[in-house]
């Protein structure tokens, strides 16, 4: 049985998909990109703004599945620049608290909306 879940803190779907699906006592969590979850807007400035806003995102939707950043296991990223991948480790830090997930930094041609970054997990709820 799967349980859909859904926040007005992070941006409505902009396709055919839940912002998560939990399957048992597993949550995954779909691509959140820098939007702004008011506006439906991505959000203005350079990579590590964009960066943090979908982390602002992915925050909202774990709490919003009753779950923390500690119980996170896998996270990709998706960047469309793979130069960014430090900045990306940076603003990950402050809202990714040791041991870090396991993870896979994927460089891609281009991305909704003409974001820099989108990034997805999937945690495992106590």
């Amino acid at each position: 049985m799967k349980q859909i879940i859904h926040t007005d803190q992070a941006p409505a779907a902009i396709g055919a998909y839940s912002q998560a699906v939990r399957a048992g006592n597993t949550v995954y969590l779909s691509g959140q990109i820098p939007l702004i979850p008011e506006t439906g807007t991505l959000v203005e400035g350079d990579f590590s703004a964009q960066a943090e806003q979908v982390f602002k995102n992915l925050s909202a939707v774990i709490q919003a599945a009753g779950g923390s950043w500690e119980q996170v296991v896998k996270l990709n990223a998706y960047l469309t620049d793979l130069s960014n991948f430090a900045q990306f480790n940076e603003v990950m830090a402050k809202f990714v608290p040791q041991p870090y997930p396991a993870r896979a930094a994927v460089g891609v041609a281009s991305l909704p909306k003409g974001a820099l970054v989108e990034a997805e997990l999937v945690m495992v709820l106590d």
